[in-house]
C-alpha cells in the first residue's frame, strides 16, 4: 500500500536537494545521460506520454513506476502539474521507493 504522505515529502525533500529532474525535457535528458535512479509518471497522464517514457525507461534500464497525479507531483516539488519527476539520487530513490511500493 502506497504511504502518500512520505512519498510526498520524500519528493519535495528531493526537489529542495537539486536530486530531482521535472518537466519534459529535463526528465528525457536526466533518463538519456544516465543520472536517473528511479523515474515516477504520474498515473493520469496522457497514454503517448505514458508511452514515450515508458520505451526511454526499458531502452535505458531505468526503473519506472506509475503512481500519484499530475496534480500531486507537482504539488510535492511545488510547482506546476507534472507528467513525470526523475530522481536523481540513490537514497532519495531509495525512500520513495519504500513509501510507494508494497513490501
Amino acid at each position: 500500500m502506497i504511504n502518500q504522505s512520505n512519498a510526498l515529502f520524500a519528493l519535495g525533500l528531493a526537489q529542495k536537494a537539486g536530486k530531482l529532474a521535472s518537466g519534459d525535457y529535463a526528465v528525457k535528458s536526466a533518463i538519456k545521460t544516465g543520472k536517473t535512479r528511479l523515474l515516477l509518471v504520474a498515473a493520469d497522464a496522457a497514454e503517448n506520454s505514458k508511452k514515450d517514457l515508458y520505451i526511454l525507461a526499458e531502452l535505458y534500464g531505468v526503473m519506472l513506476v506509475e503512481t500519484l497525479s499530475r496534480d500531486q507531483l507537482g504539488q510535492a516539488i511545488g510547482k506546476a502539474r507534472r507528467t513525470a519527476v526523475a530522481i536523481l539520487d540513490d537514497n532519495f530513490a531509495k525512500m520513495v521507493k519504500k513509501a510507494i511500493l508494497p513490501n
